[in-house]
């Protein structure tokens, strides 16, 4: 399953390879990171208790308000009426009409089990160790389950300017990898080897944000559109004057694009190296399986192949990541478990 923390520790494997040294390892991260979400919801709880104790106290204080009101009412009334009033006609007692509004009250009043939640809740939100023990057990187990996965995958970075996204590299494989080692390999072979793009500078470290990508349910499509969009990523691979050529998109860059299944297919080819006619000829190929004469195979190109897959994604940006690392370095360990020279 990919999880933020993931993505962090590609953001540890490129920040150590700028220092020379080794990244803390996969199964730190994510049960530093399981910590960090534990103790924000907790930090949330103990603001909202604070806050119900807020309207608590504005309740009490309006009752307090409401009884000094019916006390004066009565001594005002009974003051005008003592000369006039029937026999044997009683006035609310005060102590009575006290009693009333607090017994009316107690429903919006915090009840015990709240009490005991709240003074619960306060105390963890100081800890830095909050997980129970059995949710702590649960996490380990979930945790080397993950590091004993083998995935495909694909680790992609991206620079963020304005709120706008631009690729800086992504490079990954079809082979199953270790967790670790194939996010570790792929952070760094992504953010330095990818050709288009040169290698990343650590001066670039605060403008990136990182997406990676695991891979699964691989099957072979029938034809070139037999996939969906927003759902499937493709790898295709197609004979082109006797040479193979290949290339794949990840499920969320033709929806990112906005582009058709053809345009998206054409855009592989050419991804590819694929140096056909323009003007959509490709798209017209894709839709008939022949040249624009109907005659032929369609400008030499044979043997085309569709694969369709899946993906479970994570990103993480810059600032999330050093939020989790500032909460990180505040432990008693933090440094000496990110940093390990």
């Amino acid at each position: 399953m990919a999880n933020t923390a993931q993505c962090f520790y590609c953001f540890e494997s490129l920040l150590a390879s700028f220092e020379d040294r080794e990244p803390p390892s996969l199964t730190a991260i994510e049960t530093l990171w399981e910590q960090h979400e534990q103790s924000k919801k907790l930090s949330r709880l103990g603001d909202q208790d604070l806050e119900e104790e807020g309207e608590d106290a504005d309740v009490d204080a309006g009752l307090a308000k409401a009884v000094d009101d019916l006390d004066a009412d009565a001594d005002a009334i009974q003051s005008s009426r003592t000369t006039n009033r029937p026999h044997g006609l009683k006035l609310p007692s005060i102590n009575r009409l006290q009693s009333q509004v607090s017994s009316d009250s107690s429903s919006t009043a915090t009840t015990p089990s709240c009490a005991s939640n709240t003074s619960s809740n306060s105390t963890l939100s100081g800890s830095t160790t909050v997980t129970t023990p059995s949710a702590q057990s649960e996490g380990t187990s979930s945790r080397a389950k993950s590091a004993e996965q083998r995935y495909p995958l694909f680790v992609t970075w991206n620079t963020v300017s304005r709120g706008h996204k631009s690729l800086r590299g992504c490079i990954g494989t079809f082979e199953a990898q270790d967790l670790a080692a194939g996010l570790n390999s792929y952070a760094l072979t992504s953010a330095f080897d990818d050709t288009r793009f040169s290698p990343i500078p650590q001066s670039l470290l605060p403008s990136l944000s990182c997406s990676l990508t695991l891979l699964g349910s691989f099957e072979p499509c029938t034809n070139a559109m037999d996939w969906t969009l927003g759902t499937h990523g493709i790898r295709i691979s197609f004979i082109h004057r006797g040479r193979r050529y290949g290339a794949t998109y990840l499920p969320d860059v033709a929806v990112e694009q906005e582009w058709t299944k053809e345009e998206t297919v054409e855009s592989l080819m050419r991804k590819a190296g694929w140096d056909g006619g323009a003007g959509g000829v490709a798209r017209r190929f894709l839709r008939t399986g022949t040249n624009s004469s109907g005659t032929k195979p369609w400008d030499q190109v044979s043997d085309f192949r569709t694969v369709r897959y899946q993906g479970l994604k994570a990103s993480a940006s810059y600032e999330e990541w050093q939020e989790w690392r500032t909460w990180v370095l505040s432990l008693d360990d933090g440094r000496e478990i990110l940093v390990s020279v």
